[in-house]
């Protein structure tokens, strides 16, 4: 009985969680629509989720595209097919590259200072006093974190894909000699707007499932310092286990309404 034991007990953990993710997420909505949202701490998450983060996503997505040129060229270049590397790379930047590998790189990077920052309130107490004061937490705390994320990841992900299209451009047509003509032709014929469609709707999906993961974990922290360190480690861990889950049943999803092409 061992076995069906802890298979059990996973079980009704992992729904507890989702059900308190759930919760969350119902807090989130209420302080939008019915609380007090505050634009000042909106613009400053943005600042710290989006413009901050910057820099590793342009790098992740510019390597990305370039590595993922050269494979593809090197096969290609096999079958005569040197012109198709633009519109696999394009196509494969928007619908899944792009939108995960920014994802993880910000669940790890924003994800865990999120968890850190609230689990370090929680530990000392600052949660408390603003209940004291008549401020809710989730109000305070999670809906500007909530509503910059939903600003960022689209324009983080358009990023990472732009630079990653770019490099493998240029490195397919400058160093690996394929014609620009016929790359560029064929990149812009065979991608279309629900390819756009869908990675942006990746990346704000992905950043939702962020916030919620990363502010569930820092809200839920115990035991002082030690809690707040497991408790950022869980935040990526999760948020990036969430985001390559969520990816499947969305791609799974989202190509019966945007199939591949115009």
């Amino acid at each position: 009985m061992a076995p069906a034991r802890y298979v059990g007990d996973l079980v009704f953990s992992f729904a507890r969680y989702l059900g308190d993710l759930a919760l969350l997420a119902g807090e989130t909505l209420r302080g939008i629509f019915h609380g007090e949202v505050r634009p000042q701490l909106v613009v400053q998450q943005i600042y710290e989720v989006g413009f901050r983060s910057q820099l590793v996503v342009l790098i992740t997505g510019a390597f990305t595209g370039a590595v993922f040129a050269t494979q593809t060229y090197f096969q290609f270049h096999r079958l005569q097919m040197d012109a198709a590397v633009g519109p696999v790379v394009s196509v494969s930047m928007f619908r899944e590259l792009g939108p995960v590998l920014c994802g993880l790189m910000v669940a790890g990077r924003v994800g865990a200072a999120m968890s850190a920052e609230l689990g370090t309130m929680k530990v000392t107490e600052q949660l408390d006093a603003l209940r004291a004061l008549a401020v809710h937490p989730v109000d305070y705390l999670v809906v500007p974190r909530f509503l910059a994320m939903l600003v960022s990841m689209p324009l983080l992900v358009a990023e990472c894909i732009g630079v990653g299209i770019f490099a493998a451009y240029l490195l397919t047509t400058q160093v690996l000699g394929v014609s620009e003509t016929y790359y560029v032709h064929n990149m812009l014929h065979f991608t279309g707007g629900r390819d756009v469609a869908m990675g942006l709707i990746k990346g704000m999906v992905f950043g939702v499932v962020i916030v919620f993961v990363s502010c569930h974990q820092g809200l839920n922290a115990r035991e002082g310092a030690v809690g707040v360190g497991r408790a950022t480690t869980e935040a990526v861990v999760i948020g990036s286990l969430f985001i390559l889950v969520v990816n499947f049943f969305l791609t799974m999803t989202l190509n019966i309404f945007f199939p591949a092409g115009k």
